[in-house]
């Protein structure tokens, strides 16, 4: 096994081009054609991190966060970042980092929270936008149920919690070849007219390249015409934060002692109590302060994340419980998930979770 077969189901999981536009996720050091030793997975990659891996002979680190976030324009090792990068080199050691791509996914981070918390009807809190494409093309009447066979085979169709979804009309296409074409149907030279179904069907746009590769392999025409749009649905099964409820509604103060347990943290920080039930609650793994809004507006009674500011507290406005329960412990169990869906997928060698603790914040 190599690197890239690793990637391959972590990008199943959470496929890069839902990361967010200012994230650096990916293959950040390393070969993605090299032989695999083993696999640590790590919530941060740090020096004691690529000991760690080295001590068990892991040369892939699987890590949440990106160790090289912005560029580097120096490798003097003044910087932990530049004193991990050079070790894991000189070691032969390979780093992918998921971050946002993680976030955003529906079994992602933010699902691993709800699990965590108990909470069940989960749905995504602020659904991704362009990010569902659409292929429109004209294929020769007796070639378009083979055609749209081999786009649903791949994943194409599907939005929302519909599959195998396609438009379709029929009609006549002309067509005239030149002494250099080669048509499959009617003569070079002269107008050949051909009964065509005109294809419409939807697709998730990490699968663009998918898309277009079996369009050109199930397409008897030398010229396809085709065209790719992107839609304004919301995709419901991408996007950051989720919501979802407890199995019986909660006080404040059991909530909070609940949140403490689950979530396996020392310290809550938290909004005025207001006396009301909780039952509705939403979760965002790291800085979230951006939706809270979003958490007030599907109603959410409590909202569960990481490194709000004082002023953030303010825009509770005395109807949802905030909870800011710290950045690492919010991400905490991202890296035992990954390591289950590692573990269902590699069988042949041990995926390894990382023994070290790498929140930079104490409490006293």
């Amino acid at each position: 096994m190599i690197v890239q077969d690793v990637i391959n189901h972590l990008e199943e999981l959470a496929p890069l081009a839902y990361a967010e536009g200012f994230d650096n996720v990916g293959l950040l050091v390393g070969d993605k054609t090299q032989k695999i030793t083993g696999v640590l997975v790590t919530l941060d990659t740090l020096e004691g991190i690529i000991d760690e891996a080295i001590s068990e002979n892991c040369n892939l680190i699987i890590s949440f966060h990106p160790i090289i976030f912005k560029g580097l324009k120096k490798m003097t090792g003044k910087s932990y970042v530049e004193r991990v990068v050079m070790k894991a080199i000189k070691n032969d050691i390979a780093i992918y980092s998921m971050h946002t791509a993680l976030d955003n996914a529906i079994h992602g981070v933010n699902d691993m929270i709800c699990n965590q918390l108990l909470l069940t009807k989960k749905r995504i809190l602020i659904p991704q936008s362009e990010t569902i494409k659409k292929l429109t093309t004209y294929v020769p009447k007796d070639e378009a149920e083979t055609l749209r066979t081999a786009l649903f085979k791949i994943g194409a169709g599907s939005i929302g919690n519909y599959n195998d979804c396609s438009f379709n009309i029929e009609g006549f296409g002309t067509f005239n070849g030149n002494e250099q074409s080669n048509p499959s149907k009617g003569k070079k030279g002269s107008i050949h007219t051909e009964a065509e179904t005109k294809i419409t069907i939807t697709f998730k746009k990490h699968l663009e390249s998918k898309v277009l590769d079996t369009l050109f392999k199930n397409h008897s025409y030398e010229e396809v015409a085709y065209e790719v749009t992107t839609l304004e649905n919301k995709n419901q099964n991408i996007g950051m934060g989720m919501i979802g409820e407890l199995a019986e509604p909660m006080d404040e103060q059991s909530f909070l002692n609940h949140l403490k347990v689950k979530m396996n943290t020392e310290c809550i920080r938290h909004s005025s109590l207001l006396n009301k039930t909780i039952k509705k609650v939403a979760v965002l793994g790291g800085s979230g302060s951006f939706a809270i809004q979003a958490a007030m507006a599907v109603g959410a009674d409590a909202f569960v994340t990481a490194d709000l500011k004082y002023h953030d507290f303010f825009t509770a406005e005395n109807s949802i419980l905030l909870a800011d329960i710290g950045h690492y412990e919010s991400e905490q169990f991202t890296k035992n998930g990954l390591v289950a869906h590692l573990t269902k997928k590699i069988t042949n060698f041990a995926i390894i979770l990382s023994k070290i603790n790498t929140n930079p914040v104490k409490y006293f």
